[in-house]
């Protein structure tokens, strides 16, 4: 071993902590020429369990120059990671950029990345996620690296320090989803930790119509060489959206402490939430439609005023990792979520293109308990003038639901344009009973992954290597009876392994180029019974798991102040049906996106931050049945999208900074046909924000507005259903540093 990376190694964990602390106060400032280089920045970085620390550069994790993006990412198995010396492609959102823009959900984040749109769940009120055209639920995000702990339909953003959008698919590096989602890529919360420097913050806001909350966020460090940390964080807000009716309530806090030692590393993470909806604006169906309708006004309401959805979570991980030797650390992880839902939903389905629809009560309770882990070990070795970074990991989920459900069978007239709202109807069926639902699906996944990243020419040039073998287990159940848990009805076991290959050259002190192969997991189908009233030739035959294969080509670019990537990709995603010849299910059919993602971010000249890109993807059915509808767009993902992102410090002024975004997305269909079409839409946001000191506190004052042009307009129709686009909304907050 190189007696430079013998000395590197052995750093006092005092004189480390001090160097990041150092990194991140000036993770603003341009990094200088001579530290850019790559062999230098490789020569002076040791990788423990996937998480550079760096002598004399930025820590992959610092925020990038401008403070809205950070500089690297969680890559899943292989650990947080300077975006530049990896073959994928990620842009981590920093809470910076979610308390500028005054984030209230998950979705407000990620909009403002080119590649990801954002519309509502099957009938509730979940956000669902299009990453390069492909749904991710949002109970496939993962929370610091693990799947299933985080709320199952929404997330308060206070509790998030990084927003982390991997783009592309990702079974190797996370393994397979709960909910199967993510072909097209994928989200990681990052939770807040204690930072070097004490935290104090206490914020106060306001949202049209009468949304009132306020928050708390406090952190410190305490002990030898500041070793212990902890980050308290809570919200509350409740009110009137501006939607006409509608009414939301959040409550949620979060705990996070960390111990940091000269050779563990422990942190625990906690957290709750409860969010209730009362009248909550649903999505919209359609049955025998020859176009699509307008959208309504803005802020029209379509649903009934009796229909709510309370939502709470508790969740919880432990992780710890411990240095062996300097070369070699092992890690281990815990985490468990609770969650319980109750919703009385109802959902307008169109009859004709004049608005009229109509609806019934569905009313749904949810209990869903996970337990997840992980361990594995890094290591870093060389053989020769030849790197390697080598992973080995185990990953582990169990996860139960309970449901029932009810609801009434006489239709309720109404228009989505002049709606009618009528008293809550009885229930015509109760099936589970609601009261007491029993459990209908258990889910064990199961995964050993294994990867080498190979550097030559001092790591300039790596290549990543690597195979995940991955176990899908699913019972279902019927529903409970009288009490008792309904018998055993289907199963699904197999077995898949998910290989990736993927090459990263760093040629010159700003470039980089990539590329990866890398594949995604859903599961299997299984043959129907019959299909047109005639026996399937296969009837219950049990399929493996689809493996979605993506291949991408990229470039970035990183000036210090200014950043910029470009990407090739294309992701093949099998589907199946019943052919109508042989009467056989198979596995033929195929949804093929093709693209190319441009994204620019960071700080070209003082005072002036960027923030933007734009996404082509073409989504191309491909060997569909009987060839109906081969060469058409896939429901619900527009081939064009763009974001346009910019602040500006006024010059001259007592702190003032002024921010604007546009939005624009291109036109995509409600079905496979391409006869049902939702027209393209763009919106504009814009924001101010100061800073002033009241009695000798430093306080920030924000103002934001959403869609100025109260634009009314169909923002998904992904799902096969359509969803609508918030009205203008107005936020205001102040926020007071302690």
């Amino acid at each position: 071993m190189p007696a430079a990376n013998r000395r590197h190694r052995t750093l006092p964990v005092s004189v480390r902590a001090a160097i990041v602390a150092m990194v991140f106060a000036s993770a603003t400032h341009a990094t200088d020429a001579e530290t850019t280089d790559p062999q230098k920045l490789r020569e002076n970085t040791t990788t423990l369990s996937g998480v550079q620390v760096d002598a004399s550069v930025a820590a992959p994790t610092a925020a990038y120059a401008g403070g809205q993006v950070a500089r690297g990412g969680r890559f899943g198995v292989l650990g947080n990671q300077d975006a530049m010396n990896v073959p994928f492609a990620i842009t981590s959102y920093t809470d910076t950029l979610i308390r500028n823009q005054q984030a209230r959900s998950l979705g407000d984040v990620v909009s403002n990345d080119p590649a990801v749109r954002v519309g509502n769940g099957f009938g509730n009120f979940s956000q669902v996620f299009t990453i390069r055209g492909f749904q991710i639920y949002s109970d496939d995000i993962a929370f610091d690296g693990l799947y299933g702990l985080l709320p199952r339909q929404l997330l308060a953003p206070e509790l998030i320090s990084r927003v982390e959008v991997f783009k592309g698919a990702s079974a190797f590096l996370n393994g397979i989803s709960p909910g199967g989602s993510g072909i097209g890529g994928n989200i990681n919360i990052a939770p807040k930790r204690a930072e070097n420097d004490p935290v104090t913050r206490v914020g106060l806001d306001w949202g049209s119509d009468s949304q009132v909350g306020g928050s708390v966020d406090v952190g410190r460090r305490f002990g030898a060489d500041k070793a212990f940390g902890i980050r308290v964080n809570a919200v509350h807000r409740d009110g009137g959206t501006a939607v006409d009716g509608e009414q939301r309530r959040v409550t949620a806090a979060s705990v996070a402490f960390d111990y940091r030692g000269e050779n563990l590393r422990v942190t625990t993470d906690v957290g709750y939430q409860k969010q209730v909806i009362t009248g909550g604006r649903a999505v919209v169906y359609a049955s025998g439609l020859t176009a699509i309708p307008r959208a309504p006004s803005a802020k029209t309401n379509y649903a009934q005023p009796w229909s709510t959805s309370s939502l709470e979570d508790t969740f919880g991980v432990v992780r710890a990792e411990y240095d062996f030797a300097p070369w070699i650390t092992g890690y281990v992880a815990a985490g468990a979520h609770h969650g319980n839902e109750f919703g009385d939903y109802v959902s307008p389905t169109l009859r004709d293109v004049d608005g009229a629809a109509t609806e019934t009560r569905f009313t749904v309770p949810y209990i869903a308990d996970t337990a997840t882990g992980e361990a594995g070990f890094n290591a870093r070795f060389e053989t020769g003038d030849v790197t390697h970074r080598v992973n080995v990991g185990f990953s582990a989920l169990t996860f139960r639901k309970k449901a029932a459900y009810a609801g009434s069978l006489a239709p309720i007239a109404t228009n989505i344009y002049a709606p009618t709202y009528v008293p809550v109807p009885d229930f015509a069926y109760n099936v589970g009973p609601i009261s007491d639902p029993g459990i209908t699906g258990r889910t064990q996944l199961r995964s050993v992954a294994v990867s080498d990243t190979i550097g030559f020419m001092g790591d300039m040039l790596e290549v990543t290597l690597g195979a995940r073998r991955q176990k899908l287990h699913t019972l279902g159940y019927a529903y409970a009876v009288n009490g008792i848990d309904g018998a055993k009805n289907s199963e699904y076991e197999q077995y898949a392994t998910s290989p990736i290959v993927g090459v990263n050259y760093r040629f010159a002190d700003q470039w980089s180029v990539y590329a990866n192969h890398i594949e995604a997991l859903s599961q299997g189908g299984q043959a129907p019974l019959t299909f047109n009233n005639r026996p399937v030739t296969n009837a219950g035959q049990v399929f493996a798991p689809y493996k979605s294969k993506q291949n991408e080509v990229g470039v970035k670019w990183d000036a210090g102040t200014v950043g910029s990537t470009l990407a090739l990709f294309q992701i093949k995603q099998p589907s199946a049906y019943v052919d109508a010849a042989s009467n056989t299910y198979v596995v033929d059919g195929e949804q093929r996106n093709r693209g190319v993602e441009w994204n620019v971010f960071g700080q070209p000249v003082d005072g002036v931050r960027l923030l933007g890109g734009v996404n082509y993807v073409r989504p191309e059915q491909v060997k569909t049945q009987s060839g109906l509808t081969d060469g058409k767009d896939a429901i619900g993902v527009p081939r064009f999208q763009a974001n346009a992102g910019v602040e500006w410090d006024v010059p001259h002024t007592p702190d003032i900074t002024l921010s604007a975004r546009a939005v624009r997305t291109g036109k995509q269909y409600l079905d496979n046909a391409n006869d049902l079409k939702v027209p393209a839409w763009t919106t504009y946001d814009v924001g101010a924000r100061t800073t002033a000191r009241l009695e000798g506190v430093p306080v920030t004052f924000r103002l934001t507005v959403q869609n100025v042009a109260n634009k009314g307009y169909w923002a998904s129709a992904n799902g096969g259903y359509l969803t609508q686009g918030n009205p203008r909304t107005f936020y205001v907050s102040a926020s007071f540093d302690l």
